[in-house]
Parts: structure tokens; C-alpha cells; sequence
């Protein structure tokens, strides 16, 4: 099979040499026909602008209905024959939506299936094994997923106990896999709001109560004959986090304390997703229709408001509209939509971006994380004026901003 190898990859200069890639996410598609025609479409193109005179990642997103196409070992060589001709490399999945992402309202339905099942943990398995033979020699491989469930959906601990266990069997999978082909990938679950790993705290939580515990590395050893220390030192190595900067400034996270935190428990953030949310620094009267063309009917808007150092919270964009109707409050609105990166206002409304570029300030001083992903999913449903109608050109210029931030 053709593969890019180790030397020839584009890493950025900086501390850590992380990749740099944009999320395909941001593709329609469901079948692999569909992935794959869009790969086509707009891969080479986006290299041309980012990466002219050097290989460029790539973050492939795998659907339910792809990945069993894709496994295929036809399809792997056809695949990465194309990445080989046009110089790309993939080494990060992102394995959250399973299914159909674009074009028809997706809500809550993109955490299902969640990790309660055993449909997510086979669909994850096979996205790593597809990540393993797509792997160039030498590099570590990232799978992004869901952070267990829709909170909503979780009706008790044992709920949560089955996540976990579900979770400990793909990292003994993860640990065979480098085993049999000395790759190494790491499962990473992304925290988001109105889900089991909410913030930081609940995902650090997560991470000591259930898969770093002695009890989580028992069932480690047993899955993967390994021994205790050994398990334990493997759960660490194949489960961390993505961490997603739109997230995490939806839940007013101070960005350095949460990554201290999170280093400071031994979890490794295996991805960063560079990503930048809708913010209104004081709500009023005309919050809601500033907001309005931003929901979308597609995709779940949580937001968040911050009061008098109270956090609000709320499912979607109308559950905000009519707390706000029947009671009336100022404080900051932040919307888990993901906007354009290079782009700190939208007319009257902000973003968040401030804390991309503290983040991206950060990785320029010390290792954070391998992997470094732009995910701006949400061109096509963006209100009229935010649209250029190059999406290429639009890809290639939120990257080239990240790489200005980064000077890289």
C-alpha cells in the first residue's frame, strides 16, 4: 500500500511538532461514495492554498454507514493511492456523528449511537482499525467521539458503568492493535455541553472514578492479559481527550486552568478541536433576534449564560429565548455554534475567538497536544451573509489564520 512515511509529514514548528489538518466534517456525505467524491472535490484544492510544497493532514470523518465500506482493503488502497498522489496523510478520525450530519435536523440524535451500546463500540472499533492502516509509519493516531451521552439520556450509575466498561474494551482493542502493527491511537472523548463529560471537572471526574481507577485497570488486565501495572500505564496511553475550545468557552472555562488540571491527572489531550463560538457580552432586548438566524432547526445550539457568577443553561437556542421572555436577565450569552475562526464578530454579536488565540498562543510556548484540528462545520447553514460560496477558499483561510496565530 502507498503510505506517507515518518519525515516526509508536514509538522509545524513548534514545541511537540503537532500536525495541523481541517475536519471533513465539514463535508455532506454519508455513504462513503458520497465522503469519497467530496475528498476529491476539495482536498487537493485546499493543499494547493495551505500547503503547496509539503504534505498536508488530513481529519477524515467516518460515518456509521462508511466505515464498514471503507474497511474494505480495495477502498483503504484506493484511498490512500489518491492521499499519495496529492501529498495528504491522515492521522486523526473524527468518530462523534454517526450519522447524517447535514441537510436534515440532527439535535440530540448526533450522540446516538452513545457509548451504552454496543453498535458505538464496534463502529469505534473499526474506525481504529481503519486509522491503523491509513497511519503513516511512526505517527500516533487520534479517534474523536462522543463524551459517553446525552446527559439527558443517562438514567442511572449504571448507565455511566457501562460507558466505562465500554470504553476499557476499546482501549484493550486500541492496546492490539499496537501490538500487531506498532501503531498507537488514542480514543479521545470530547467534552460538550448538556453531555455526561459536560466540562472539565466532569470529564477529569470521569476519567479517576471509572477508566484510571483500580478497578478500571483490573478490567484492563483482564481484557488485555496484561499485567496490573501494565494495563494501567495502557489506559493512559489509547484514553484522553479532544478538547474542543468552542466547548470549553461555552462553559466560561478559564482555558489555563483546565488544561493544568487536566495534566495534573495524567490524561493526555490527544486532539484539540480549534474552534470559536457565538458570544453576546450583554444580553437585552434584542438578544433574541441577533441570535435568531443562527438556529439553524439543524444541529443543537446549548447555550450558556453567565449572571452575577451563576451559569444558566440551556438545551437549544428557543429553550434560551423563552427563559429570557419570562424572565428577562443581563449577563453574557455564549451558543455552542461553531463560527468561522478568523472572524471575531459577526456584526453585532462577537465570538470567542479570544480564547483560540490564548489558546494558540499557548501551544506556541509548550507541548499541549499531537494533534491540532480546525472544525467549522457549520458553513451551510450559516446566515446568508456569512456565506462566500468557495468553500475551499473558506477551509484554506481558517487554517492559514490558525498558522498565523501559531507563526508556523
Amino acid at each position: 500500500m502507498a503510505q506517507a512515511q515518518a519525515g516526509q509529514l508536514m509538522q509545524l514548528a513548534l514545541p511537540g511538532k503537532p500536525h495541523l489538518t481541517y475536519c471533513t466534517n465539514i463535508h455532506e456525505g454519508e455513504t462513503w461514495a458520497e465522503i469519497e467524491a467530496n475528498l476529491a472535490r476539495y482536498l487537493p484544492e485546499v493543499k494547493r492554498r495551505v500547503s503547496p510544497d509539503a504534505p498536508m493532514g488530513v481529519g477524515l470523518r467516518v460515518s456509521g454507514k462508511a466505515a464498514p465500506v471503507l474497511a474494505a482493503q480495495d477502498r483503504l488502497d484506493a484511498l490512500l493511492e489518491f492521499l499519495a498522489a496529492y501529498d495528504l496523510y491522515i492521522f486523526t478520525i473524527n468518530a462523534f456523528p454517526y450519522g447524517p450530519f447535514h441537510g436534515t435536523p440532527v439535535k440530540e440524535r448526533v450522540y446516538e449511537p452513545d457509548w451504552r451500546s454496543a453498535e458505538r463500540l464496534a463502529f469505534t472499533d473499526q474506525c481504529a482499525d481503519i486509522l491503523a492502516a491509513l497511519l503513516p509509519d511512526g505517527q500516533s493516531g487520534s479517534i474523536s467521539t462522543v463524551p459517553g451521552a446525552f446527559r439527558a439520556k443517562i438514567e442511572s450509575s449504571e448507565d455511566v458503568s457501562r460507558i466505562a466498561e465500554a470504553m476499557i474494551h476499546h482501549a484493550s482493542y486500541l492496546h492490539a492493535i499496537a501490538e500487531r502493527t506498532g501503531k498507537t491511537i488514542v480514543l479521545a472523548l470530547e467534552p460538550e455541553p448538556c453531555c455526561l463529560l459536560e466540562t472539565t471537572d466532569e470529564a477529569v471526574a470521569f476519567f479517576e472514578a471509572h477508566l484510571f481507577s483500580d478497578r478500571g485497570v483490573e478490567r484492563m488486565s483482564r481484557l488485555s492479559g496484561l499485567a496490573v501495572d501494565d494495563a494501567r500505564a495502557a489506559l493512559r496511553r489509547h484514553l484522553g481527550l479532544c478538547f474542543d475550545v468552542c466547548h470549553a468557552a461555552v462553559e466560561f472555562e478559564d482555558l489555563d486552568a483546565s488544561l493544568a488540571q487536566i495534566a495534573a491527572a495524567g490524561i493526555q489531550v490527544a486532539k484539540i478541536q480549534l474552534s470559536s463560538a457565538l458570544c453576546v457580552p450583554e444580553a437585552g432586548s434584542r438578544t433574541e433576534s441577533l441570535l435568531a438566524p443562527f438556529d439553524d432547526g439543524i444541529y443543537l445550539h446549548q447555550t450558556v449564560q453567565a449572571s452575577n457568577g451563576t451559569l444558566t443553561r440551556h438545551i437549544d437556542l428557543p429553550q434560551a429565548f423563552a427563559a429570557a421572555r419570562r424572565s428577562p436577565a443581563a449577563g453574557e450569552w455564549r451558543v455552542h455554534c461553531h463560527v468561522p475562526v478568523f472572524a471575531d464578530s459577526f456584526g453585532e454579536i462577537g465570538s470567542t475567538q479570544g480564547a483560540l488565540r490564548h489558546l494558540l498562543g499557548l501551544c506556541r510556548e509548550r507541548p499541549i497536544s499531537p494533534h491540532l484540528e480546525v472544525e467549522t462545520y457549520t458553513w451551510s447553514v450559516l446566515p446568508e451573509g456569512l456565506r462566500h460560496g468557495d468553500l475551499a477558499g473558506d477551509i484554506a483561510r481558517e487554517v492559514q489564520w490558525v498558522r498565523s496565530q501559531l507563526r508556523a
